[in-house]
């Protein structure tokens, strides 16, 4: 039986997660009993190991996280390059953003407040010339369309028809 850490809650499902330093999270209903939640860890034990290999693995591509000093170049090459990506489509696209944001998520690539307001995590300079103008895009998408509709993908298509391509650079 595969060790565990439980977190009781108010909800109507069981669910396992892996965390990034691969521990598995079981989270439970709260009147969900401890024989059942061990049946289901049971049954799940395949799952358990692929997605525990799959955290491992990608950590190994990673590699390390980056220093303050690679960090804060990754923040300056961001703010350097971005700013005039999105002035560029904007332009193109008819539409305009009501700021920038540089961050460090790491989770997100980019993101679109109701207000139109862009953020980037300088996390994304790492990435090809055609990913970066693909989250641009994508974003900037947001400000017209706020859902990802066939609406949102039929706009992003038409300023870069090889989107699809573009975001597999991404991962």
């Amino acid at each position: 039986m595969e060790a565990y850490t439980l977190i009781r809650s108010r909800r109507r499902t069981l669910a396992l997660e892996i965390t990034k330093d691969c521990k598995l999270l079981v989270r439970a209903p709260l009147r969900c009993s401890e024989k059942a939640i061990q049946a289901f860890v049971a049954r799940n034990e395949s799952w358990i190991a692929r997605s525990t290999d799959k955290v491992r693995q990608r950590a190994a591509e990673a590699g390390p996280p980056p220093t303050k000093e690679e960090l804060a170049a990754l923040k300056a090459l961001a703010q350097a390059v971005l700013p005039g990506k999105v002035a560029q489509y904007a332009a193109a696209m008819g539409l305009s953003p009501t700021g920038i944001k540089i961050t460090s998520a790491q989770k997100r690539y980019g993101s679109c407040s109701a207000k139109n307001s862009l953020c980037f995590s300088c996390y994304l300079m790492r990435s090809p010339d055609a990913a970066i103008d693909a989250v641009v895009v994508h974003e900037l998408a947001h400000i017209r369309h706020k859902n990802h509709g066939p609406q949102f993908y039929a706009l992003v298509e038409q300023y870069l028809p090889d989107y699809c391509a573009r975001k597999k650079l991404l991962k």
